[in-house]
């Protein structure tokens, strides 16, 4: 297969999927199961893939690992404010749920804590998976919780073998799968596998991470706006009310 696709194209592609995910959410809240709306679901778990593997490729390729992760904090703060008011969660976690109280950027940052500690040569092994569990339950309450972070490691710790990571990766999202089939929606819940659908697309990543340099800055920035407006919707259309299990 040839592999003509660069990292800026990638994340276009993973912002697009987000959007109208996002967007479906806040115009038919509470998990309807029309089948057109459950195709826009199904085409925004094209998005969370995309963000773990590059955070994985950031990481690897980063001249400074610390300032990359305290971006990453920064704008998860930024992130959750702008996360809850899209959807209706309280700003203060644990009120409603232990389900989406704050948004993925939080998992996405806990994932190069995670990063960092399994490559720090000064910890011990059962140090290392102590607090690797310590940061994935820390991740717990975020949107796609724990596994995130786990996609994340699976994901660098398997770099250079595709197939490994890809496996590993959907290891994470079927335990994730089952979670979201027990607890919030049984056919959301199967919705949650079809993240497969990036995986061809992230086979035809060539390596190029970026040919704009903006990209970043325009995610970081693009990420909390889109959200602030999905709220504006969501008052607009009903009220100051949630449209998701945590709000």
């Amino acid at each position: 297969m040839q592999k003509s696709l660069n990292g800026n194209q990638l994340k276009v592609i993973a912002l697009f999927a987000m959007t109208i995910d996002h967007a479906a959410s806040v115009i038919w809240p509470n998990y309807p199961t029309d089948w057109w709306i459950l195709l826009i679901h199904i085409i925004g778990r094209m998005a969370a893939p995309i963000f773990w593997f590059f955070v994985a490729e950031g990481w690897h390729y980063t001249h400074n690992r610390k300032k990359y992760a305290f971006r990453l904090l920064l704008f998860a703060i930024a992130g959750h404010f702008a996360y809850n008011f899209a959807f209706g969660i309280p700003f203060i976690p644990f009120q409603t749920s232990v389900f989406n109280q704050t948004s993925v950027l939080w998992a996405l940052f806990l994932g190069t804590a995670a990063l960092y500690v399994n490559e720090h040569k000064s910890f011990r092994q059962w140090q290392k998976t102590l607090l690797v569990i310590g940061i994935t339950l820390l991740a717990f309450p975020a949107d796609w919780s724990s596994i995130a972070v786990l996609a994340i490691l699976q994901i660098s710790e398997n770099r250079g073998n595709f197939k490994k990571q890809m496996m590993g990766m959907m290891a994470c999202v079927s335990l994730y799968a089952l979670v979201y089939v027990i607890f919030i929606h049984p056919l959301y819940g199967l919705i949650q596998l079809f993240t497969a659908l990036t995986i061809p697309l992230l086979r035809r990543y060539n390596g190029e991470r970026v040919t704009w340099k903006g990209m970043k800055w325009f995610f970081y920035l693009y990420y909390p706006l889109h959200l602030i407006l999905c709220g504006v919707v969501r008052i607009a259309l009903y009220g100051n009310v949630g449209v998701m299990i945590g709000g």
